[in-house]
């Protein structure tokens, strides 16, 4: 493993925020940000950009930060965060986030604030440490990836948000919806281990957050101590099922208690070819990483990269946490 990027307090932070600069949540994040730098007296580059140009912001920002020994910040939910974190492990520089998403699982796991102010002030005291990434083909991916059903709960998902608002219950009534209407299987040949497994299966679900599957229910029960996280990722596959059982998943699923139910089938591993059944003439398959959906060349390669994301995260020392803005149920052990 390298040694952890060394940083100059000195060097200019690089926020990348996807925003249209002209707009009114960039402004709002600009004061806050600039704010927080003036009270610390430090001093950081914001590089606000739409959707389109976020991937050649990231990049640039990140480069820019490797030459100055500085960070780069993501500043965004769940699609920006995973945009940011591919340029910083390309380029090899520290990373920090500011969340601005619903669930924040990346962030929460490694005790970073859901308050941009708080969020901003904490990375200023951080330092960068090692954290697993995996990726799917030639796409780094922090907190999950996926194929079949999940990609479909995530395009509702959108659909339901962007016609009702986004909140956790907005994305739960849409997750319900997908659910009860999943009809598409899956024929999935995969090689793992040195063995090979062929499955037919709604969907292959790929975590690489605890704290996620932990509030699903859903940790296999052959893990190794500690991990995910430690060199292994833990896969579910939901079985195809009648429309009764299927609610009864959707029960188990809120209650916290996915794993206990009929038709998921979970386990760990650490790299897997996915070799999907495709109609004549086809050679992609739909998949889904960190919120983002996207088509990808078969065969699907899915594995624990060697090299990890250097994530300015809070020390194991560090006491002076703002647990009021919203970080109540942060583990502070190094995943």
């Amino acid at each position: 493993m390298a040694d952890s990027p060394k940083l100059d307090p000195s060097a200019p932070i690089q926020f990348v925020i996807n925003a249209a600069a002209g707009s009114s949540a960039a402004h709002t994040k600009r004061e806050v940000i600039e704010s927080v730098l003036r009270a610390e007296g430090r001093c950081g580059d914001l590089h606000f950009c739409t959707p389109v140009q976020l991937a050649a912001m990231a990049r640039e920002s990140a480069q820019r930060a490797l030459s100055t020994h500085a960070a780069v910040v993501a500043v965004g939910g769940d699609g920006t965060l995973n945009t940011v974190a591919q340029a910083a492990h390309a380029a090899g520089c520290a990373m920090g986030v500011v969340p601005q998403g619903t669930f924040n699982y990346f962030a929460r796991t490694h005790g970073i604030p859901a308050d941009p102010a708080a969020a901003t002030r904490l990375l200023l005291r951080s330092e960068p440490a090692p954290v697993q990434v995996a990726c799917i083909n030639d796409r780094v991916f922090l907190v999950n990836a996926s194929l079949g059903l999940y990609p479909d709960l995530l395009e509702d998902r959108e659909t339901y948000k962007a016609r009702f608002g986004r909140s956790r219950w907005v994305a739960f009534v849409a997750a319900c919806a997908t659910l009860l209407r999943a009809q598409r299987r899956l024929r999935l040949h995969i090689e793992m281990g040195g063995g090979v497994r062929d499955v037919e299966t709604l969907t292959l679900f790929v975590g690489n957050n605890r704290l996620q599957l932990q509030q699903f229910g859903a940790q296999p029960q052959d893990t190794l101590p500690g991990t995910p996280g430690h060199g292994s990722m833990a896969a579910l596959m939901l079985r195809p099922i009648g429309t009764l059982s299927m609610i009864g998943l959707m029960l188990h699923g809120a209650m916290g208690r996915l794993g206990e139910a009929a038709g998921v089938d979970g386990f760990e591993f650490q790299h897997m070819v996915v070799r999907p059944t495709l109609a004549p003439g086809r050679s992609e398959v739909v998949v889904a990483f960190d919120g983002e959906v996207a088509r990808m060349r078969a065969p699907i390669d899915i594995r624990v990269l060697d090299k990890p994301l250097y994530l300015l995260m809070p020390q194991l020392d560090q006491s002076a946490i703002d647990t009021s803005a919203g970080v109540t149920d942060v583990q502070l052990t190094r995943t």
